[in-house]
């Protein structure tokens, strides 16, 4: 299914489009970038903050970092200042980074068994699909929040992953 090049490619895709949509919400006021936009998470801030978290509690499954606070329903207010969020959301890129530059295809093969809040029971799945899901719900978020900073007249860059340059 995936290798540890395919994570590792798909880091590197992550840390340059949350760099590419946190430097076009800077240029909004905070009261924008907390304006409800009728996405799933309401604004720019709570869904940049729900991403967050779900990368955190990801992150906590497959690399043993901390576990984020909060059910799913509290990850829209995990960060209230924009410059700690975005912070925060350097450091989880760094150690998501971190975590694929060291990861094995090996690791990908077998389940994953884990408490899921959301199920409200143990589920276990391949690491790989579970992997693949993880970079799949960035994906779909930011795309939310891409649409989000559009409308409010930000210009976020080129979002194409082939676009990437050398880092592909």
């Amino acid at each position: 299914m995936i290798d540890a090049e395919f994570v590792r490619v798909m880091a590197r895709y992550n840390e340059w489009q949350n760099r590419n949509l946190y430097d076009a919400a800077d240029g909004l006021s905070d009261a924008d970038r907390r304006r409800d936009r009728g996405a799933f998470f309401g604004s720019i801030h709570a869904t940049l903050c729900h991403l967050l978290w779900g990368d955190g509690m990801w992150m906590h499954r497959f690399a043993g970092l901390p576990k984020p606070d909060g059910p799913i329903s509290g990850s829209v207010d995990m960060v209230g200042d924009w410059p700690e969020l975005r912070a925060a959301r350097a450091d989880m890129d760094a150690a998501i980074l971190s975590w694929a530059t060291s990861l094995s295809s090996d690791w990908l093969v077998g389940d994953l068994t884990w408490y899921s809040g959301a199920a409200g029971r143990d589920l276990s799945r391949p690491k790989a699909t579970l992997v693949t899901h993880f970079f799949n719900h960035q994906t779909h978020h930011r795309g939310q929040v891409h649409a989000m900073l559009t409308a409010a007249g930000a210009r976020p860059g080129d979002t194409d992953l082939m676009l990437m340059g050398d880092a592909v």
